[in-house]
């Protein structure tokens, strides 16, 4: 009996060993198991982007002008800022003159080139355009004109920190308004382009500002020992299918 004990127990210890050893050799190592990781975008919300360095326009460094015109528009599309142009006092004179518009001034003293800046948070790239009119002539508060007086920007460029890929197509590089006249296009982003902050520019720097925003009055203008001012009304259209 001891015996047929000791031959069972040998031999079911054997197919033990057997079957553990198939197993092993069956199975395929690494093994993979896969999950994931999802993120939702949607529009921005409406706070403004603050202005931003025209010469560097990265929104996380934003600058503090001086004197700014007001709030931009908010939105998840909107006009943050647009600078003033100052060209300051003047003789008054009997010869045609050209007058340049002073850099904007920022609150740790710096200056920069005048500029309008535009951001797109919608996440639909479906492309916008900027543009700008003169309803009126400069006038004083009396509403007495500066015949003859014309607006021109130059040296007019879009900068962003964003991928060249996205730059706006269409940016006019220079603008010539004439009083009462429709919308004058300054940027036209097409579909596909124009997402997160841009700057149009007149001047990458403040030496190519320095001319790049001209008044131009005639001579023959009469000019009372007064301020004139005018009105620029920048626009921003959103234009689906703007391919």
């Amino acid at each position: 009996m001891k015996k047929t004990l000791i031959l069972i127990t040998t031999t079911l210890l054997a197919g033990l060993t057997l079957g553990a050893g198939q197993a092993s050799a069956e199975e395929t190592f690494p093994k993979e198991y896969n999950t994931e990781g999802t993120i939702t975008f949607e529009a921005g919300d409406d706070g403004v982007t603050p202005p931003v360095d025209p010469e560097n326009p990265d929104p996380t460094n934003p600058v503090d002008p001086t004197d700014p015109p007001g709030p931009g528009t908010g939105g998840a599309l909107s006009i943050d800022y647009g600078s003033k142009f100052k060209f300051g006092t003047q003789k008054i004179s009997t010869a045609d003159k050209i007058y340049y518009a002073a850099p904007d001034e920022m609150s740790d003293g710096s200056k920069k080139p005048t500029y309008v800046q535009v951001t797109d948070r919608r996440g639909t790239l479906e492309g916008w355009k900027l543009g700008i009119s003169q309803p009126e002539q400069f006038k004083t508060a009396a509403g007495d004109e500066l015949v003859g007086a014309q607006l021109k920007f130059g040296e007019a460029e879009v900068a962003s920190v964003v991928n060249e890929q996205y730059k706006p197509s269409e940016v006019s590089t220079e603008l010539i308004l004439t009083p009462g006249q429709s919308n004058t296009v300054a940027v036209n982003a097409k579909a596909g382009t124009g997402v997160g902050t841009w700057v149009y520019r007149f001047g990458s720097d403040e030496e190519t500002n320095a001319d790049a925003v001209q008044l131009s009055v005639p001579g023959e203008s009469v000019k009372l020992a007064q301020q004139y001012s005018t009105k620029l009304v920048w626009s921003l259209e959103n234009t689906p299918g703007n391919e």
